[in-house]
């Protein structure tokens, strides 16, 4: 794979922070897997936009109930998913 070298100008508490946990790894391999980690899940909240898109012209909108419900069964697997993560690396 082709590495390209680039400049970022990051928050210094959060850099701090990867430092302190990745410790001798390589700062940029660490970014380069967020970046990948960040480029799936785009990718993948893509792919559900467009499966509510076919859903929508196959049987017509989704009723706001059931996107709020979808909404908070996704937030309640996000925070238990951070959860497991905290645990794994403490």
């Amino acid at each position: 794979m082709a590495k390209e070298k680039v400049t970022l100008t990051l928050d210094s508490a959060k850099l701090h922070e990867l430092r302190a946990l990745v410790g001798a790894r390589s700062l940029s391999a660490s970014i380069d897997e967020a970046i990948e980690a960040y480029v799936q899940h785009k990718r993948h909240l893509g792919a559900v936009d467009e499966w509510l898109a076919e859903l929508e012209r196959a049987h017509g909108p989704v009723p706001m109930e059931t996107l709020e419900w979808a909404a908070r069964l996704v937030d309640q697997w996000d925070a238990s998913r951070v959860s497991r993560r905290r645990k794994r690396a403490s």
